[in-house]
C-alpha cells in the first residue's frame, strides 16, 4: 500500500485519507480518476501499465477491509499514548483533557477526583491566576505541576469576559473585586458567574462575601465610568461545608471540597451501603450494597438489553451490571436515580470486578439541592 501511494506521488500522510476516501468515491464512481492517477504517476517513475494495475487492485482490495482495520489501529495507539500520559504526566493529562471538554463518558468532577486520587495537586479557578484554559503550575510538593483550573469551568461566564480579566492583570494583580470589574470591563452577570465559582476568593474571601461584595457593583453612568466607590465593608459568615459544596457543582460541575458522599457517610453506613473501596476487598460471589452518584450509564446496542451504570462516591467508582429483566422492572428507578442504591451480587473475575444489581433504590432526596449530571447512552 505504502510503495502505491509513495510511486502515484502521494504523501505517506494520505494514506489514512486515501483509505477513508475510497468508500465515498465508488459511490460517486469517483474510482476512474483516482486509478488514472496512480496510472499516471507510476507510468512516469518507469512501472508498467499491467504492474501499475495490480497495484491497484490490492488498494481495491484494501479499501473492502483498511478502514476497520486502520481505525483499530489508530484507537491502539491512542489508548497507549493516553495511558502512558496518564501514568508519566498526569497533571498534564488532566489538564489537556478539561481543556477538551465535552469529551467522552466522564464530566470534570470524575477526571478531577480521579486525578486527586492518583496524587495530583488541583487549585480552583481564581482570577489572579487562572487563564481560560487550565494551566500547569510549579507543585508545593513534589515532582508534578498542579493543575490551576481555567475559567473556561465557570458556568455563564464567557471566554470574552475570561480573557479580559487575563489581559489586564498582566500589568499588576487586582485590589479588590472592584478594581477586577473596573479594569476588566465585567458586568453583573460576570461578577455574579465569578462568585458563585469561588473564583474572587483572592479578592474578598469566602464564597458568601464574594457574592455580596459582587451583587454591590452596580454599572456606573457614562459620566462616572471608572470612578472608584468607597463604602464601609460588610462582613459575612462563611456558609458550611455542605452549602459550599452545593455551589460548587452548580457553578463549575465539581468540587475540590469533601465528596458529597463523604458527607452522608454516617447516613449510609446505617443503611449497610458500603465503599467502593470497601467492595473492592470483598471475594467472588459475596451479597453486596452500595451507592453512589451516577456517573454514566450505557447500553450497547450489542449487550441484549443490559445496562451498565457507573456509580461514583468519595473513595471511588464501581460498574454496575443491570440485566434486562431487572431493567424493564424497575426503568423508572434506574434512569431518574441521581443517587442510586444497588443491592446484588458482588462479581469478581482478576482485576475485573463489578455489581450484578438484584434491586435498585432511589436515593436522590439526600442529595438535598445538589445538581448533578451523568453522561447517558452516549
Amino acid at each position: 500500500m505504502q510503495i502505491a501511494i509513495l510511486a502515484a506521488g502521494f504523501t505517506p500522510g494520505e494514506a489514512d485519507q486515501l483509505r477513508r476516501a475510497m468508500a465515498a468515491w465508488r459511490r460517486k464512481g469517483g474510482l476512474e480518476k483516482f486509478e488514472q492517477r496512480l496510472m499516471d504517476g507510476m507510468g512516469v517513475r518507469g512501472y508498467t501499465r499491467e504492474f501499475a494495475q495490480a497495484i491497484f487492485r490490492q488498494i481495491q482490495g484494501f479499501g473492502e477491509y483498511g478502514f476497520p482495520e486502520s481505525h483499530a489501529a489508530s484507537f491502539a495507539l491512542l489508548v497507549y499514548d493516553s495511558a502512558w500520559l496518564k501514568r508519566h504526566e498526569p497533571a498534564c493529562f488532566l489538564a489537556g483533557l478539561l481543556n477538551s471538554l465535552p469529551m467522552g463518558f466522564y464530566g470534570p468532577a470524575q477526571l478531577v477526583q480521579d486525578a486527586q486520587r492518583h496524587g495530583v495537586e488541583v487549585r480552583p479557578p481564581d482570577v489572579q491566576h487562572s487563564d481560560w484554559d487550565c494551566t500547569l503550575e510549579p507543585p508545593l510538593q513534589g515532582e508534578q505541576p498542579a493543575v490551576r483550573l481555567g475559567l473556561r469551568l465557570v458556568s455563564g461566564l464567557g471566554e470574552a469576559s475570561a480573557q479580559r480579566i487575563v489581559e489586564a492583570r498582566a500589568p499588576r494583580p487586582y485590589r479588590s473585586t472592584e478594581d477586577l470589574a473596573l479594569r476588566a470591563g465585567l458586568d453583573a452577570l460576570d461578577l455574579k458567574a465569578l462568585a458563585s465559582a469561588d473564583a474572587l476568593l483572592s479578592l474578598s474571601g469566602h464564597r458568601r462575601q464574594q457574592v455580596w461584595d459582587a451583587s454591590g457593583l452596580q454599572a456606573a453612568p457614562a459620566l462616572l465610568k471608572g470612578a472608584p466607590v468607597h463604602e464601609a465593608a460588610l462582613a459575612l459568615e462563611a456558609a458550611p461545608e455542605g452549602e459550599e459544596i452545593v455551589f460548587d457543582y452548580a457553578a463549575t460541575g465539581l468540587t475540590l471540597r469533601r465528596h458529597p458522599l463523604a458527607l452522608l457517610r454516617e447516613r449510609l453506613r446505617a443503611q449497610r451501603l458500603l465503599t467502593s473501596e470497601e467492595l473492592q476487598q470483598l471475594p467472588d460471589g459475596r451479597p453486596a450494597r452500595a451507592c453512589g452518584l451516577v456517573v454514566a450509564r450505557q447500553q450497547p446496542g450489542t449487550a441484549k438489553g443490559v445496562v451498565f451504570v457507573t456509580l461514583e462516591d468519595e473513595t471511588g467508582s464501581v460498574q454496575v451490571i443491570v440485566w434486562k429483566a431487572l431493567r424493564d422492572k424497575q426503568r423508572e428507578t434506574l434512569l431518574a436515580a441521581r443517587l442510586l442504591a444497588v443491592h446484588g451480587t458482588w462479581q469478581r473475575q482478576g482485576p475485573v470486578c463489578h455489581l450484578i444489581a438484584g434491586h435498585l433504590e432511589d436515593l436522590t432526596p439526600l442529595l438535598g439541592r445538589l445538581t448533578t449530571q451523568s453522561r447517558d447512552f452516549h
